[in-house]
């Protein structure tokens, strides 16, 4: 049979419908076992990944064949623990492709600290707008005898004496002293400093002044 013949015979037509057939359906089965280990065309839920150490984020994170990666790390909130991930981008439940980063934040170890202001001869009012401010909390008020009232005379923290210049950690409760205004003059009370442990030395030549009185109608 010559090969014109066998081109345009049955037989041939049957044959080359068959490798057609062969070829289409291994090239299907390849793409289908590329898209099955690849996830290609397929979408992840991004996993809840608060308070998570980063490194156990990561794991589990690489399992779904996504990365994470670590943005900042703010500041302390006492509902998390230190150095867990506190935030995070795309959210718990997004839909993403595989590959894709999640973006974190991590808590703080603790709060940071904070300077007790000056608040000698303030007023409670005055300097209690500024604790609010440093993001401190007011405890318990107290008063004294003191010349002012609602001046400010002590400031504790769980039973510590606190000056201004002190470092306390954020969120700290603060117990005041104030005064009472019922305490008439006296230089012992009126100075919001405690009284020193001993009174300084009297200096040498100094007497107590002699009142003078006129005699015979003066001079």
């Amino acid at each position: 049979m010559s090969l014109f013949k066998f081109l345009i015979s049955r037989t041939f037509f049957i044959q080359a419908f068959l490798a057609l057939a062969i070829v289409v359906g291994f090239t299907f089965l390849v793409i289908q076992f590329l898209d099955f280990r690849t996830n290609h065309g397929q979408e992840i839920k991004v996993p809840d990944l608060a308070k998570m150490k980063l490194e156990v984020a990561e794991e589990k994170l690489n399992e779904l064949d996504l990365e994470v990666f670590l943005l900042d790390t703010v500041e302390f909130n006492a509902d998390f623990p230190p150095f867990t991930i506190l935030e995070q981008d795309p959210k718990a439940g997004s839909l993403v492709k595989d590959g894709r980063k999640v973006y974190v934040k991590l808590n703080a170890g603790e709060f940071t600290d904070i300077t007790i202001p000056e608040f000698k001869d303030k007023t409670f009012r005055q300097i209690s707008a500024t604790i609010k401010s440093l993001t401190l909390k007011e405890g318990k008020v107290t008063y004294k005898p003191h010349i002012a009232k609602d001046v400010v005379l002590q400031i504790y923290q769980n039973g510590r004496r606190l000056r201004a210049g002190d470092k306390v950690k954020k969120n700290s409760v603060l117990d005041f002293v104030l005064g009472d205004g019922k305490e008439v003059f006296n230089e012992e009370t009126f100075s919001s400093e405690e009284p020193a442990d001993t009174l300084p030395p009297a200096e040498e030549g100094v007497t107590e002044p002699v009142e003078f009185k006129e005699e015979n109608g003066g001079l």
